[in-house]
């Protein structure tokens, strides 16, 4: 039977026509798969499958994902995000880690948890820095990152009563399962950066996960420090993104899954 494999020209270029002819074949596709996304299982010869190429500092990995969850394509992450997706290395959910905060080095504080809104469930990112955001070569000490994010295309929030407008160039990279980066346009064109990485995967629940398959995006909310703190529970985040938003602190974007 064929294998249902998509492989995509920007892939083929990475691995070659040789390899990519191997694949198609089936001499050297899996007989099935864990989805690198949604992370449940997927066979190539009964469902349309991608071939993902991760490309790290020296190491490159060729994964697979059912095609309704991530289209053939190449991510480049860092060696250490690579190393960690195949070790299958997670992280506490909310650890503050390194991050860019364009496009000043910042360290960011990012918290998943699930959203409601319009009586449905969101996957949700929420993101404070851990001190102040200075706009780049700026002489004094204010906190320029909210500014910063509406000049990048984030909306300011008032309330959380519809999902925030789509936008288009960001994205979230979800790989084997876990949250690797949020990537942004590359100012100088071609393949995304990353705005923020994880210094090693964040796990996320298996609800988030599917959510976040289910609406292929996931809305990304900031605050600035001090708004929104450390919050153990779901429902405690919420009152917390409420507020901020009441009070004028709080600006969102709905990000699709990274290719999509």
């Amino acid at each position: 039977m064929p294998r249902m494999l998509d492989v995509s020209d920007e892939v083929r270029a990475e691995i070659g026509d040789e390899e990519a002819a191997r694949l198609l074949a089936g001499e050297s596709a899996p007989g099935s798969y864990d989805c690198t996304s949604c992370r449940t299982p997927g066979d190539p010869e009964q469902e349309r499958t991608s071939t993902v190429l991760f490309i790290g500092d020296e190491t490159a990995v060729l994964a697979f994902a059912h095609a309704g969850c991530l289209p053939s394509q190449v991510v480049q992450v860092t060696e250490e995000q690579l190393q960690g997706a195949v070790r299958a290395i997670g992280g506490d959910t909310g650890e503050p880690a390194s991050a860019k905060a364009a496009p000043e080095q910042a360290v960011l504080g990012v918290t998943s948890g699930l959203v409601l809104i319009s009586g449905e469930l969101h996957p949700a990112l929420v993101v404070e820095p851990t001190a102040p955001v200075a706009r780049p070569g700026s002489p004094g000490a204010g906190d320029d990152f909210l500014p910063l994010l509406i000049e990048q295309g984030f909306m300011p929030l008032t309330e959380l009563s519809a999902v925030p407008p789509a936008l288009h160039g960001w994205s979230v990279l979800l790989a084997a399962g876990q949250l690797h980066a949020v990537l942004q346009p590359n100012p100088h064109g071609g393949r995304p950066v990353a705005w923020w990485q994880a210094h090693q995967p964040l796990q996320v629940t298996d609800g988030w996960r599917s959510a976040a398959n289910k609406h292929q995006q996931v809305l990304m909310f900031a605050a600035p420090v001090g708004s929104i703190g450390r919050q153990p529970r779901e429902d405690l985040l919420r009152d917390a993104l409420d507020k901020a938003a009441a009070n004028g602190k709080l600006v969102a974007a709905a990000l699709p899954l990274a290719g999509l």
